[in-house]
C-alpha cells in the first residue's frame, strides 16, 4: 500500500514559549536553528532564546514576601479566643496596627492580605453582619437644616486595671457637613443629654432646625409609631423651644431614618480594639480622638471633608440663645485649682490628680454620684463621692510618689503600703 501525506512545515514564532515546539518540528525534520535570527525577531538576548529551546517555562506568579507577612505574629495574637480585645472589621485592625505597631501599607491592601489568609478570614466571616434586604433611600439636607443624634450604648470595656465597666459615647452629627461630636459618659441622663448638646451647640456657633432622634426615654414620653405622633418629654420640649430647634423623632422600628448617625457607629466599634489597654480617662481622650480623626477625613458620601464643610454650614445655623438660657441646662463646672500635693478640694474632701497639673486651675463637674475633673476639654480624672478626707487614684499616688523616690525603689509596693495607712489614720474622721 501507498500512502500519499502532505505535510504542512510552516511554523509561527510569536512569542518565546513557542520555542521548545518550534525545536521539536526543526528535529524532526532535520533541520537546524538558527538561533541569532530568532533572537534578532524576538528582540531578546541569544542566550534567552537558548534558554526557551530548551523547555524553560516561566511561573506566571511571582513568589514575593509581603511586608504584612512580618506582622503575622501580631495579627494571630490579636484575632486569638485569648485576647480580650475585638475586631469588628478589617479597618479597624489596620488602624490599630497602624496606630500601635508601624503598619505602613494602604487599608486595601491590608484587606485583601487578610482576604488571602484563610486563617485571619475566618475571623471576620464567622462574625458578619447580614445585609438587610429592604433598599433604602438616600436623601441629603440643606446646610444648617438638621442634626442627628443618638447614643452608642452599653458598650462593655474592661480596664487596665480588670475593672469592667459599661460606657455610653453621644453622637451628635451635622447631616450636610457631616461634622461630628463624641462624648464618652458613664449616664444616659437627661441632665447628661442636655448639658452635652447645649455645649455642642456652643462650640458649633449655632443650632440647627431640626433635631432628628430615635424614641429613647430621656426625650419621648411615648414613642413615636406609624399610628401615633408619639409625646416628647415636658423638660425636654421646653429645652427644644429654648433653643430653637424642632425636634423629629423616627418612627419606631425604623433607624434606618437616621442612617447618617447609625452609619458612624461603626467608627466606635474601635473601642473594643483597646480592651484591656486604658483606664476611664484615657478612654475618654480616645474617643475624642476617633471624632477629630473622623472630622478630618474624606467623606466618600460627600466628597468632602467635615471639618472644611463645616465652615458653610455654621453660617446657616440658628442663633445661640442668651447665655443665662444655655447655663441652666449645663451641668455645673466649678473651676478649682490644685493644690502642692496634686488635690483637689471638693466638701472639705481632697481628691487627686495627675501630678502633672499641680498648680493648675482645673474644671469640676458634678453628676451620677461621681466627681469629673478637667483640664480645658479633657477628662483627667474621676472619683466617686466620699466622705474621706483624702481620695486617691492609685495611679496618681504612684506617680507622685516615683518623682520623690531613688531609683531601684519598688514605687509600686511602696504606693500601696502608704495608701493603705493614709486609708487607716482618716477612715474613722
Amino acid at each position: 500500500m501507498h500512502l500519499s501525506i502532505n505535510l504542512t512545515t510552516d511554523f509561527k514564532v510569536d512569542s518565546l514559549t513557542d520555542l521548545s515546539k518550534y525545536k521539536l518540528m526543526m528535529e524532526s525534520l532535520g533541520m537546524k536553528i538558527n538561533k541569532s535570527e530568532l533572537a534578532r525577531q524576538l528582540k531578546v538576548d541569544r542566550r534567552t532564546v537558548d534558554k526557551y529551546l530548551n523547555g524553560y517555562v516561566s511561573s506566571k506568579s511571582r513568589s514575593r514576601k509581603s511586608k504584612i507577612d512580618d506582622y503575622y505574629g501580631v495579627i494571630s495574637l490579636l484575632l486569638s479566643e485569648d485576647s480580650p480585645q475585638v475586631f469588628f472589621y478589617k479597618r479597624v485592625l489596620w488602624q490599630y496596627l497602624k496606630d500601635n505597631h508601624g503598619l505602613d501599607c494602604s487599608q486595601s491592601r491590608f484587606r485583601s492580605y487578610i482576604s488571602s489568609k484563610p486563617e485571619f478570614q475566618s475571623y471576620f466571616s464567622n462574625g458578619k453582619r447580614t445585609p438587610s434586604a429592604k433598599p433604602v433611600l438616600r436623601f441629603e439636607t440643606p446646610p444648617g437644616e438638621q442634626a442627628q443624634f443618638d447614643w452608642k450604648e452599653n458598650i462593655k470595656y474592661i480596664t487596665r486595671d480588670g475593672e469592667i465597666i459599661y460606657v455610653n459615647v453621644a453622637v451628635l452629627l451635622l447631616s450636610h457637613s457631616r461634622f461630628k461630636a463624641f462624648y464618652l459618659t458613664l449616664s444616659k441622663s437627661q441632665s447628661v443629654l442636655m448639658s452635652f448638646l447645649t455645649e455642642t451647640f456652643e462650640a458649633l456657633g449655632g443650632v440647627p432646625k431640626i433635631l432628628l432622634t430615635d424614641n429613647m426615654k430621656t426625650v419621648m414620653d411615648h414613642p413615636r409609631t406609624a399610628y401615633s405622633r408619639g409625646v416628647v418629654n415636658e423638660r425636654f420640649d421646653h429645652f427644644s423651644k429654648d433653643f430653637g430647634f424642632k425636634l423629629k423623632p423616627c418612627e419606631a422600628g425604623k433607624p434606618q431614618t437616621k442612617g447618617k448617625a447609625e452609619n458612624v457607629m461603626k467608627l466606635l466599634d474601635e473601642i473594643h480594639a483597646y480592651q484591656g489597654q486604658m483606664n476611664y480617662e484615657e478612654l475618654h481622650e480616645f474617643v475624642q480622638t476617633l471624632c477629630e480623626r473622623a472630622n478630618h477625613s474624606y467623606h466618600q458620601g460627600t466628597g468632602k471633608i467635615p471639618i472644611l464643610a463645616l465652615k458653610q454650614e455654621k453660617n446657616l445655623l440658628q442663633p445661640l440663645p442668651r447665655k443665662s438660657i444655655r447655663d441652666s441646662y449645663k451641668i455645673v463646672h466649678k473651676p478649682v485649682k490644685v493644690n502642692p500635693s496634686s488635690m483637689i478640694t471638693y466638701q472639705s474632701n481632697q481628691y487627686s490628680v495627675p501630678p502633672e497639673y499641680k498648680g493648675k486651675t482645673v474644671g469640676l463637674q458634678i453628676y451620677d454620684d461621681h466627681i469629673h475633673v478637667y483640664y480645658n476639654t479633657a477628662l483627667i480624672a474621676r472619683h466617686p463621692i466620699s466622705q474621706l478626707k483624702l481620695n486617691y487614684d492609685p495611679s496618681h499616688y504612684e506617680k507622685v510618689l516615683s518623682m520623690n523616690m531613688y531609683e531601684g525603689i519598688d514605687t509600686d509596693e511602696w504606693s500601696k503600703r502608704n495608701l493603705e495607712a493614709i486609708g487607716e489614720v482618716y477612715k474613722d474622721e
